[in-house]
């Protein structure tokens, strides 16, 4: 079976061997030895209109902008490449107009690679519809089933990936828990109403949970967000519960210890993509080997910023930008570490 694959804006060929044929992987020229960060799942094209009045049936209504951007999975790939860690994205696209866009507009991420980004011949590019207004916002999405994904054994180390907690995890995960890449989990709304308890029995092939706090208090049985991240506590090595605006719980199972930080005003303008844009940076932050404390003051940070203007990928900040916030801005709280750290990566964009 032959795929079209996109990397860094240039369209490969790559030749898939048939099933049962055995092959020794071999690490492809300039293809990287060690990725900071993996995203695997899928990338929507995201068309989102922000300012839409309240609607009748039947009436035209105007909204009053519009964002045509990569969504999905690709709001956390963009993420934390634009922090400058090297970043590749798992996923599939097809070779319909909004998937060749997208494909494009993300190929001009300066750290993001797309060597492992294909585009199938006929399959319909995920598509999400965004509709914000003043006090609600909705969705409407199309998605055909999509290939498995596939981490090809012997391709780059890994030092963190994400997965979905809905289901069972790929082995390709597990491969490469063993081989040291730290594990991040998410799970999203459950619209069954069920909130099966399977999800915490899974959460031991995990190393970090990050859920917001209705969805971690519905899965522990728990009334507020401190309970439930030090219920998830008993399952997962490091449970992180964010609040929106209330700012984030983490729960370290190791020390017991219990660290909440708070959010950074901004004035937001639409949220999509916010809690991808803040699972990428405390993944990254990860990379950094940094307390928890500051972990989460630079998730938070990245998340609030993301808000700012329109859409999750197009949305995600810089360093420079992050330095500039708090420049301009000097939020309460020690961030001087992060702000050096930024003032050091502000040069690549």
């Amino acid at each position: 079976m032959t795929a079209h694959l996109y990397s860094t804006g240039v369209t490969l060929t790559h030749v898939q061997p048939d099933p049962g044929t055995s092959v020794t992987a071999a690490v492809p020229r300039g293809e990287p030895a060690h990725l900071d960060l993996l995203f695997a799942g899928s990338v929507y094209c995201d068309l989102v209109f922000a300012g839409v009045p309240m609607r009748e049936p039947g009436a035209e209504v105007y909204a009053e902008a519009f964002k045509l951007t990569p969504g999905g999975v690709a709001n956390r790939a963009v993420a934390g490449s634009r922090l400058g860690f090297r970043t590749a994205l798992l996923a599939q696209l097809g070779d319909d107009p909004l998937g060749l866009h997208v494909a494009d507009v993300l190929s001009a991420e300066r750290d993001l690679d797309l060597t492992w980004l294909r585009c199938t011949q006929g399959f319909q590019s995920p598509v999400t519809v965004s509709l914000t207004g003043v006090h609600e916002r909705e969705f409407i999405t199309y998605q055909e089933v999509a290939d498995p994904l596939e981490w090809p054994v012997g391709r780059p180390s890994v030092g963190a990936t994400h997965v979905s907690m809905k289901r069972d995890l790929p082995d390709w995960v597990a491969r490469l828990r063993r081989q040291g890449t730290v594990v991040y989990g998410g799970v999203g709304w459950d619209s069954s109403g069920l909130w099966s308890r399977e999800v915490l029995r899974r959460l031991d092939q995990v190393d970090v949970f990050v859920p917001n706090d209705l969805e971690a208090m519905r899965y522990t049985r728990t009334d507020n967000a401190h309970d439930a991240a030090r219920e998830l506590g008993r399952y997962v090595e490091l449970a992180v519960v964010t609040r929106g605006a209330r700012g984030v719980i983490a729960y370290e199972r190791t020390t017991g210890q219990l660290t909440e930080v708070s959010s950074v005003s901004v004035a937001a303008i639409d949220p999509t993509g916010a809690g991808d844009v803040f699972v990428a940076s405390l993944m990254a932050s990860g990379v950094l080997d940094w307390p928890i404390e500051q972990r989460l003051r630079l998730a938070g940070l990245s998340a609030s910023l993301s808000v700012r203007t329109l859409g999750g990928a197009a949305s995600a900040p810089y360093p420079c930008d992050i330095r500039q916030f708090l420049t301009d801005h000097s939020p309460p709280g020690d961030w001087s570490s992060i702000h050096a750290w930024a003032a050091t990566q502000a040069h690549r964009h």
